[in-house]
């Protein structure tokens, strides 16, 4: 058990910086109209010149040049990743013009489609491969409309062939979908993670180096500061989900590095010790900006986007909750070790520098470590 924990710490210190927060998506927006649908597809431009190579001369920036002498093999290559259907047969689809455009992330190609079936769609099925050989963590966030109705799904390569109805929606199957994302996006937000992890590791603690009295009082401690950034997440959360506050994404990120941070440090220094829960929910209303960034890019009709907010938010929870029962029973029981304590303060310290490289490289661009 105690390697599980150690386990922990050390692959959260060794999260690739770039993938930190954000992960790869890409935003699939489909109107069927008849036999006809028009599309627009995001991708982000990093991701495309990691699988095809943009940057022709290496400088390590992409110039419109660049990017336009590209358009016939971009075009190749998200078509041969993508794939509609109506019940008669495959339908003809083509890229009919490049644009570019900026998310929350950077810098995104986008792609306007247009395609041709071969009967009345009455469902749509999208096979959706794109960077599965490269990165199987990507996902595809796809919007479908059709007769004033929106309907939603992720494509990942675990769900790469969907087949969504057009007259009835499949309104649970969306929202488990979305579930499941606000699980896996706690799971790999290392920077979450990190922060958490970091608020945590004194619950088991009555005191600087002295172990607590009982579980139950550690279970309270934890209650207070977990119930804390939930509500402060959730609200923003819901806050941006609805486009009615946004932040610039650098800022939001920065803020995220910089919380982790300082509350690293507060397991080191008596930065606000005893004030847990209040920072909790301070940082966490940060932390609900970058949870927002995922579902903002997407552009969900706004029945779709209270119930993908919703979904998203329960999956965070839950994933949130998975963490604190795997780590809170092994703290408790390691509390009055030498080893529990050289965790507490090495553990910290190691946080406190992965997340200063992490604030220097979103405060100022800048690529201070591989990946």
């Amino acid at each position: 058990m105690l390697h599980l924990l150690l386990l922990l710490l050390l692959l959260c210190c060794l999260a690739p910086p770039a993938h930190a927060h954000k992960p790869s998506d890409s935003y699939l927006s489909l109107t069927v109209d008849g036999t006809h649908i028009d599309g627009q597809w995001n991708i982000a431009l990093r991701d495309l010149d990691f699988a095809i190579g943009l940057d022709g001369d290496g400088d390590g920036r992409l110039t419109w040049d660049e990017i336009r002498a590209h358009h016939p093999a971009i075009a190749a290559y998200a078509l041969r990743h993508l794939t509609l259907a109506s019940a008669q047969g495959a339908c003809t689809v083509a890229v009919v013009e490049q644009l570019i455009d900026r998310h929350t992330d950077g810098a995104y190609s986008v792609l306007r489609l247009r395609a041709d079936c071969p009967g009345a769609i009455t469902a749509l099925s999208v096979g959706y491969r794109l960077f599965a050989e490269l990165d199987p963590q990507h996902k595809g966030l796809l919007r479908l409309v059709h007769d004033g109705r929106t309907s939603s799904a992720i494509l990942d390569p675990e769900h790469a062939r969907q087949t969504l109805s057009l007259a009835a929606p499949d309104r649970l199957g969306q929202f488990a979908a979305y579930v499941k994302n606000g699980v896996w996006h706690i799971w790999i937000g290392y920077d979450h993670i990190l922060f958490l992890l970091s608020l945590l590791l004194p619950a088991v603690l009555a005191a600087p180096g002295a172990p607590a009295a009982s579980l139950r009082a550690a279970f309270v401690d934890v209650l207070k500061v977990v119930s804390a950034f939930t509500l402060a997440h959730s609200l923003t959360l819901t806050l941006a989900g609805l486009q009615l506050v946004a932040l610039p994404s650098r800022w939001v990120e920065s803020a995220i590095a910089a919380s982790v941070l300082l509350a690293a440090l507060n397991n080191l220094l008596p930065l606000f010790r005893g004030r847990r829960p209040l920072a909790a929910f301070a940082f966490g209303l940060i932390h609900g900006f970058g949870f927002a960034s995922v579902l903002g890019d997407l552009g969900l009709a706004r029945a779709s986007l209270l119930s993908s907010l919703l979904g998203f938010n329960l999956g965070v929870e839950a994933g949130q909750l998975c963490i604190v029962a795997l780590f809170l029973p092994l703290a408790f029981a390691l509390r009055a070790t030498r080893l529990y304590r050289g965790v507490f303060s090495g553990g910290s310290a190691a946080i406190a520098l992965l997340a200063t490289v992490w604030l220097v490289e979103r405060a100022f661009d800048l690529r201070l470590l591989g990946g």
